[in-house]
């Protein structure tokens, strides 16, 4: 086995350390073609279709890409904005705020961000990391929930990429903070916000991405994740059972998913009575296609055609302050033991250290 080439060596450098923040990923403009490549890459994935791969690629590829792209393409172009892709746009801004909060605690530390599937690329950033001399590297997927589905395909892609390099750097995984209380605190916290705007709602349905039943069966721990999540949530907020809903989103082909369905739920909310409706989306922390276009556009026409009269989806946390103040507290508590806090005697270090690179770049500009 061959491995890719390592980076010129330089005797005494400190290795630094890494965060990656890792989303699902978008495609690069609202095309045809763009989506097309997207969701090859994405559907192409065994972890997010189990289906056998012989029978899945003649779906894939003689149904799906075919027919499926030109219309996602057209339900992307409805959340496109001037500045792009809003996931890729929330997920830049959320790593360069979480930067600057790891930086005012104390914490040197390089935070950058990747998407599993479409640009930036997670290899593409692995291999960035490694020119730079990260050698301690902390994965946060932007899932606060675990799913095989998601997740795991991230660890996939990580462990997929390290199998062609010779020099390995150090790695840490964040499985889940659905019940970290910060993250809690975070959608307590914007929950109260809207309500403080547009007042409360007879019903508050949390709706979390959907993914089939059977991964539930085999053991994936993703649906008792969300529960818990919403109803650390509802504890929160002070809500009783019976005012608020758990619902899943996003059903795609014709098994049965997680249940109930999120649109078949407002339809009947509406028609047993509920006229107004609040909608948030926990599990996304990144305003998206399953957000933005979803649920706030698709399942709001469900409701209000099937009687409701008011409807409003809470959008994502994104850059809410709140949330990264969470994702700090929980990249802290996985990078502990790691000398990443700037103390007295790693500030004398890396002096000492740059007056070496200085002093040698003086000799070698002398001997020239």
């Amino acid at each position: 086995m061959s491995y890719r080439s390592e980076p010129v060596h330089t005797h005494g450098k400190l290795p630094k350390t890494a965060v990656v923040l890792v989303n699902l990923g978008t495609p690069d403009a609202p095309t045809t073609s763009a989506v097309r490549r997207y969701l090859k890459q994405f559907l192409s994935d065994p972890r997010v279709v189990e289906i056998p791969r012989a029978i899945w690629w003649w779906i894939l590829h003689l149904v799906i890409l075919p027919f499926r792209s030109g219309q996602s393409a057209k339900k992307y172009d409805s959340i496109w904005s001037d500045e792009g892709s809003p996931l890729k746009v929330h997920t830049e801004k959320q790593a360069r705020l979480l930067s600057g909060y790891l930086g005012e605690r104390g914490h040197k530390v390089r935070v950058v961000y990747a998407m599993r599937y479409g640009n930036p690329s997670l290899p593409s950033i692995l291999r960035q990391l490694k020119e730079e001399g990260c050698d301690r590297i902390l994965i946060l997927p932007a899932y606060p929930q675990y799913s095989g589905t998601t997740t795991a395909s991230i660890f996939d892609a990580v462990f997929a990429h390290y199998r062609s390099e010779r020099n390995v750097p150090e790695l840490r995984f964040i499985k889940h903070y659905h019940d970290h209380e910060a993250y809690i605190e975070a959608l307590r916290k914007s929950v109260l916000a809207h309500w403080e705007l547009n007042g409360r709602p007879e019903k508050l349905l949390m709706s979390f991405h959907g993914v089939p039943k059977r991964t539930l069966l085999l053991g994936d721990p993703y649906h008792c994740e969300c529960h818990k999540t919403a109803r650390l949530l509802a504890q929160a907020l002070g809500l009783t059972p019976e005012q608020y809903l758990v619902t899943f989103q996003s059903r795609f082909g014709k098994a049965e998913w997680l249940q109930p369905y999120t649109a078949p739920t407002v339809q009947a909310l509406a028609r047993e009575g509920v006229r107004k409706l609040d909608v948030i989306c926990p599990g996304f922390t990144s305003d998206c296609l399953e957000t933005l276009e979803e649920i706030a556009m698709e399942v709001r026409h469900d409701f209000l055609q099937a009687g409701g009269t008011d409807f409003n989806y809470i959008p994502c946390l994104n850059e809410d302050d709140g949330w990264i103040r969470a994702m700090a507290e929980v990249a802290e508590l996985h990078m502990i033991g790691w000398p990443t806090l700037m103390t007295p005697a790693l500030k004398e270090e890396l002096e000492e250290q740059a007056q070496i690179t200085r002093e040698a770049a003086a000799r070698l500009g002398a001997s020239q």
